[in-house]
């Protein structure tokens, strides 16, 4: 587990980190620093809190993203997901550091780092209510599935999302890039069609999320859709 652990810990400040600066083409980024350490100081102290109440999810979840079971549509979505998050964070490495693209004002950046951060806390509160948010899509019968309710899952059917989306559009923000928006865009794109083939998957095989479905009306924006 320990072994993992370390893996996971590079994994995470190598897909952060690495192509953010590789754009910048400098260290000396005190925004860029500020995001990385938000960032994988958030993925650590999630991995511990799963290490400490749910070790067989973090156990899941370093399976990486393609597995035995998985539809070859998330083999493709996923892949297309990690292609364009470091091509996005290239993106904003030029933009902000290398080229000064964008001129993004300090309020600007300050309401993204406050969604960055509400993104990460929304994202560690999924983590701790649902047992079963596996990194990939499929039914998970060996582990006892059953529909998770509660906590923000009375609210959106998936919360993780909604929040991945709000970090999506926020980070951009918060590292003073406009054109990082763009690249988000096309990141909630993905995600949108993962939610959508993924609650058709749940509601096909997953005894009760047809009717926790009707209950809970709305995929990622209350009110929305």
């Amino acid at each position: 587990m320990h072994k993992k652990f370390a893996i996971g810990f590079a994994e995470t400040l190598a897909f952060s980190a690495l192509p953010l600066f590789l754009g910048a083409g400098t260290l000396a980024w005190p925004a860029g620093w500020l995001f990385v350490i938000f960032f994988v100081g958030w993925a650590i102290a999630t991995s511990l809190m799963l290490l400490r109440h749910d070790p067989a999810l973090l156990e899941e979840r370093a399976k990486g993203i393609f597995q035995q079971g998985q539809p070859l549509w998330d083999r493709l979505v996923l892949s297309a997901v990690t292609i364009l998050w470091l091509a996005w964070l290239v993106l904003i490495g030029l933009d902000a550091k290398r080229f000064h693209w964008s001129d993004v004002p300090l309020w600007v950046q300050a309401l993204g780092l406050a969604g960055v951060l509400a993104a990460m806390s929304a994202i560690f509160l999924v983590f701790r209510t649902n047992p079963f948010v596996v990194t990939v899509v499929r039914l998970q019968s060996e582990r006892g599935q059953r529909v998770v309710s509660t906590g923000p899952y009375a609210i959106v059917r998936h919360p993780m999302y909604a929040a991945v989306l709000l970090l999506f559009f926020a980070a951009p923000l918060m590292l003073g890039s406009w054109w990082g928006l763009l690249g988000a865009l096309a990141l909630s794109g993905v995600l949108v069609l993962r939610t959508i083939l993924e609650d058709r998957t749940l509601q096909q095989g997953l005894p009760g999320y047809a009717d926790y479905a009707r209950q809970v009306r709305y995929r990622l924006v209350p009110l929305l859709w």
